[in-house]
């Protein structure tokens, strides 16, 4: 007989195993008047209870990282990064180059951002450091490229639409700078 048979035949086993089957049996009762939970078993074929259960899970694990989310992702937000950007900048090729400046790039416009709004979004999302962390890891890791994608499709039609918008402050030519000297002159001699 195997170690695990004998744990498995332990009455204290066996008790603890029908004590647990029984709150188990119970919450599915409770869980079953909610005809939503009802309906989401019936289409995952996921038990509710389970389903209820690991959501309580996750929710407890989201928890306990979000107390310490905010130094992890931040350092976890520069340090890699700082050590991978020193290191492509002394490697002779240019993509990795790319990688990390575009990762800066995005990695900072979204600080930025996120300095106008935290207060408001951990008001409303309060595991927003333990999302923060996921997402920054999506942006670094090479499989992912996630700092290129937002990039190509956030920060860089920003920048152009900023960059080249009709109203904005065009820099002065020579011409236009002669001009205005023209017009100086011929005032002050008025």
């Amino acid at each position: 007989m195997s170690a695990t048979q004998k744990v498995q035949q332990h009455p204290a086993f066996q008790q603890a195993q029908d004590k647990a089957n029984y709150y188990v049996s119970q919450l599915d009762k409770e869980l079953s008047k909610y005809p939503l939970l009802t309906t989401f078993e019936q289409r995952t074929q996921v038990p509710k209870t389970y389903a209820f259960i690991g959501g309580v899970v996750l929710l407890i694990i989201l928890h306990g990282f979000n107390a310490f989310a905010s130094p992890v992702s931040n350092l976890l937000g520069w340090g890699l990064p700082a050590f991978l950007s020193v290191k492509a900048i002394e490697s002779p090729g240019h993509n990795d180059d790319i990688q990390w400046l575009t990762y800066w790039v995005v990695f900072g416009f979204f600080n930025f951002l996120e300095s106008f709004a935290l207060r408001l979004v951990l008001y409303y999302f309060p595991w927003y450091f333990a999302f923060k962390t996921t997402f920054i890891l999506w942006l670094q890791l090479p499989a992912f490229r996630g700092a290129e994608t937002l990039y190509g499709t956030v920060v860089r039609p920003v920048f152009v639409n900023v960059h080249h918008a009709p109203n904005s402050v065009q820099p002065q030519t020579s011409a236009s700078a002669d001009q205005l000297r023209d017009r100086v002159a011929a005032a002050s001699s008025e």
